[in-house]
């Protein structure tokens, strides 16, 4: 067979004895040709794109650092005269003549010297960030300094929008903490598992925010929803965000023609939490029914009595059970009834809770404020402002700023108040 092949390579050089060595050694250095452009190929692609990052980074600094500029100096002087408008103020008045006065008054005072501080502090990032770039443009283009600079202008960007929405707050209580209670409806384990979707819901936007929403009273269900749940968000404007979600759910479970075919909802109350001042509501012991569900659970997961108080001129109802003890529960409750109790007022436009209208309290279960649509689309429709938004996945993550946007928008129409930097 040697001999054979021997033959065979002398009188053909192309035979299939040697071809096959020689064909391997050719794709071989055409392999190592092609891996070689690749990888130049690949590294050409990383450099562009490098520069192209670089370049995104370079221009959003440079815009953001210019909204900065134009809004931060009026916006401070602006605020600077609020405060001494209100340091002024409070010379002038008598303290002690009008102790829930007084308490507004000091209120605002501190709010004004919060806000020229952040204001002062905006100037410091703003020039930090145009630093940090100037040294990033030095430093053959550093691509790390450029970020740094660019995550410093972004929080100056996101306090300025904060600012911003902050000054379409007008009302008594949107610079407040907000306590958010959500309740199942009547429609079984459907409305309890939609109940607890939106718990979720007003959580993840917190998280969106750098915010956490503690909940404090949760009643879960063997179906794996919960009758109620309650959220307290302690960060400032809470309320004001916030108080555009009160009223009924509903999720669609389908649309036929112009039947809607309702699969669940649930009711969703929002009243202001008080997080630097006590209410000085007076409430007669008279009017309240206190009643208390003895504790329950086991030594090693103890659960404290339930504390339920009724109002009774109102008929209003607050519980809680998410504190360690009776009497924290009872002071956790009697607060969300004055808070209760002051929004009725302001709605009503009083100033006493012996004027309040009984039956002129609005009833959640009959105000309709949204509508999230499962088929054969999922999209979530507002019916306060008229706002569709086509991503019902999105918004049940906590996309919800549209929404709230709309809400504080129209609110602010409404009172026709001062105009807003742009």
């Amino acid at each position: 067979m040697a001999a054979e092949c021997s033959q065979h390579m002398s009188m053909n050089m192309s035979s299939n004895c040697q071809h096959p060595f020689k064909t391997t050694t050719r794709t071989r250095t055409r392999t190592y040709s092609s891996v070689k452009a690749s990888s130049q190929s690949t590294d050409d692609k990383d450099k562009f794109y490098k520069q192209l990052g670089m370049f995104s980074l370079r221009k959003k600094i440079e815009d953001i650092v210019l909204r900065a500029e134009m809004l931060g100096p009026p916006a401070l002087q602006l605020e600077e005269d609020k405060r001494i408008r209100r340091e002024e103020k409070i010379r002038e008045y008598n303290l002690w003549d009008d102790p829930v006065k007084s308490d507004e008054i000091l209120g605002k005072f501190a709010n004004s010297a919060k806000v020229v501080d952040a204001l002062k502090d905006l100037r410091y990032k703003i020039e930090d960030a145009k630093l940090i770039k100037e040294l990033a443009e030095t430093d053959a283009v550093n691509y790390r300094l450029f970020k740094q600079a660019y995550m410093a202008s972004v929080d100056a960007s996101n306090f300025l929008d904060s600012y911003q929405m902050s000054k379409l707050f007008r009302g008594s209580y949107d610079m407040h903490g907000a306590s958010v209670v959500i309740t199942a409806g009547d429609r079984g384990m459907h409305s309890e598992i939609w109940a607890e979707q939106l718990l979720n819901m007003y959580i993840r936007w917190a998280e969106k925010k750098g915010h956490k929403g503690r909940v404090v009273d949760k009643y879960s269900t063997r179906g794996g929803g919960i009758k109620s749940a309650t959220i307290e968000f302690e960060f400032e404007f809470a309320y004001g965000y916030l108080m555009g979600e009160r009223g009924v759910h509903r999720m669609m479970g389908s649309v036929t023609g112009s039947t809607l075919h309702e699969a669940s909802l649930a009711a969703v109350d929002v009243t202001p939490l008080f997080l630097d001042t006590v209410s000085n509501l007076a409430l007669d012991d008279k009017d309240l029914i206190v009643s208390y569900t003895p504790s329950i659970g086991t030594e090693k997961q103890p659960v404290a009595s339930l504390v339920h108080i009724q109002h009774v001129p109102t008929g209003i109802n607050v519980q809680s059970s998410g504190e360690r003890n009776r009497f924290t529960n009872k002071a956790k409750a009697l607060n969300r009834l004055k808070a209760k109790l002051l929004v009725i007022m302001s709605e009503q436009g009083i100033s006493d809770v012996s004027s309040i209208q009984r039956d002129a309290i609005v009833d959640l279960w009959k105000v309709d404020t949204r509508m999230y649509m499962l088929q054969p689309y999922k999209v979530v429709e507002d019916l306060k402002t008229g706002i569709q938004l086509p991503d019902l996945k999105s918004v049940l993550n906590g996309n919800i700023d549209q929404l709230i946007g709309a809400h504080i928008n129209l609110r602010h129409a409404a009172h026709k108040v001062e105009p807003v930097l742009d």
